[in-house]
């Protein structure tokens, strides 16, 4: 009975394998479809590999077909490379692709800019990826930009795999990066943008000068540091186009356009100097914390005087100040997952026309943050607050413009000052009711003073900015914040128009002057 069901059994797999048609491949006659007939490659840097693209090839006949042939048009000497089916390389043979189904064909380059001639620093490159020959002949385009670069990143000694660590502070550390030492090193210009890999630090007794119309691109987890007495000097100028040619701008080194507004993307800016470090006319964007600002010695107060600039979505903070000095005029800060400003464990600082915005998609962020204290290694640490925010904007998309704690009952002064400013704080569960740091009932003028201010109670109270969520926070023509600031000195707003407008003559709050558009 035993040998009668195995003969049944495998008698009928034979009749099932009987069955199945094996696949006849034809050759191809020419008739693939493309997802798209050019692939271009954003902007990359000389030597730095691209990231990888996508091209879609379609056989939407009813035959299975043999490709006879896929191959880069410059074959081996090509500067692109391919990966078809699963396989890497430049020329294929003899790929198969069933009736109606489709492959991925993956591309990628890395280029050496200085086999290349340009005077305008960068140049295209392009190819092609040929499908067959003769009658059967289909084509898809490449291009890619290349743009010739400074890199700074660290030095690896011949002799050893250790890569080059600094020194900061007087202090061996573990970081990554490389000390700027030479002139070159430490005059960064507007010829060629600048790629870092670690961090570049300006050490004590350095000054590390950026001409107007830098362009600085930043690899993952690399930054800039500026030693307790080394100096930053960012001289920016005005721009008259959308391009901003003459702004100083910090970002990443993805060039994709996907990547324009990804936060984290490198990690920020280290500032714990205490000399007379200034920074105008510069868009630092897509870091983890936009600029820190902390004392590694006891007697440093890291000190920076901002103006007409702008920093955009970072994983954490924009800014984030601990017991440091920092003036700040014609700034615009938004989209961070935390606070666009933190001032903590005191400090003095001075804000005139600023707008400090928070839209990014997180729990509980706000614009702004300001307190007394930091709690270091279970270690409460307590310092002095001299705070002043005039014609300021404090809104986000959340209930809360503005967040204060104070630590300290006398231990340290608590001073702050919101004079002719916008603030959003919708207390709708009545937690701020009683806390005598909020305009409410219960409010300490000793403590906060929020002189001629409008406070925001409501959503429908708003600057009604133009595109919060894209960065835009010039005033619309609903904002409640025109025509209602004081005049304080300032004559020029962010985009560099005239303050007031002539029109009225009376200043709006924040770093944007309204004008009607035509």
């Amino acid at each position: 009975m035993r040998n009668c069901l195995l003969l049944l059994f495998a008698g009928f797999v034979l009749l099932l394998t009987s069955c199945r048609n094996d696949f006849n491949f034809e050759p191809s006659t020419g008739d693939l479809a493309f997802s798209r007939d050019t692939v271009y490659l954003d902007t990359v840097f000389t030597n730095i590999g691209s990231s990888t693209y996508t091209l879609k090839v379609y056989n939407r006949s009813d035959k299975d077909i043999s490709i006879p042939s896929i191959r880069l048009g410059e074959g081996e000497a090509s500067k692109y490379r391919l990966m078809v089916d699963g396989l890497p390389g430049k020329v294929f043979s003899d790929i198969e692709l069933l009736a109606q189904d489709s492959m991925y064909v993956f591309v990628e380059t890395t280029i050496d800019y200085n086999e290349y001639i340009n005077e305008e620093n960068n140049f295209l490159y392009e190819d092609k990826i040929e499908f067959d020959n003769g009658d059967n002949y289909q084509k898809v385009e490449l291009v890619t930009l290349v743009q010739d670069a400074v890199f700074i990143k660290p030095d690896r000694p011949l002799s050893t795999d250790m890569k080059e660590t600094l020194t900061i502070s007087g202090e061996p550390s573990d970081i990554q990066g490389h000390e700027l030492a030479t002139p070159e090193e430490l005059h960064w210009t507007n010829e060629k943008p600048y790629v870092i890999y670690g961090y570049a630090l300006v050490p004590n007794g350095s000054t590390l000068t950026i001409d107007a119309g830098a362009r600085v691109h930043f690899h993952a987890e690399s930054g800039l540091i500026v030693d307790d007495s080394g100096t930053l000097i960012v001289n920016g100028a005005p721009s008259t186009t959308e391009a901003l040619e003459n702004e100083v701008i910090f970002e990443g080194d993805r060039l994709e356009p996907e990547f324009s507004d990804v936060s984290g993307q490198w990690n920020g800016i280290f500032l714990l100097s205490g000399q007379e470090n200034t920074i105008n006319h510069f868009t630092l964007k897509n870091a983890t914390v936009g600029i820190l600002m902390d004392r590694v010695i006891d007697n440093t107060t890291p000190k920076l005087t901002m103006e007409n600039s702008q920093i955009y979505n970072c994983t954490n903070f924009g800014v984030l100040a601990r017991a440091a000095t920092l003036t700040g005029t014609n700034l615009a800060m938004n989209n961070s997952g935390e606070a666009s400003l933190a001032c903590t464990l005191g400090g003095t600082y001075d804000f005139k026309h600023c707008t400090f915005a928070n839209y990014f998609n997180s729990f509980n962020q706000v614009p702004v943050v300001l307190n007394d204290y930091r709690i270091n290694d279970d270690v409460l640490l307590i310092g002095d607050t001299d705070a002043s925010f005039d014609n300021c904007i404090l809104y986000g998309s959340g209930n809360y413009g503005l967040s204060l704690e104070r630590q300290a009952d006398t231990e340290v002064s608590f001073n702050c000052e919101f004079k002719n400013s916008f603030i959003k704080l919708v207390d709708i569960g009545n937690r701020l009711n009683s806390n005598p740091l909020y305009p409410f009932d219960d409010n300490d003028p000793s403590l906060v003073n929020y002189t001629n201010s409008i406070i925001a109670d409501r959503s429908s109270t708003s600057p009604d900015f133009v595109a919060p969520r894209d960065n835009d926070l010039n005033l619309g023509e609903e904002s409640e914040a025109v025509d209602v600031g004081t005049n304080i000195g300032i004559t020029t707003d962010l985009n560099g128009q005239a303050r007031p407008n002539p029109d009225t003559g009376i200043p709006d709050i924040g770093a944007y002057e309204y004008y009607v558009t035509e």
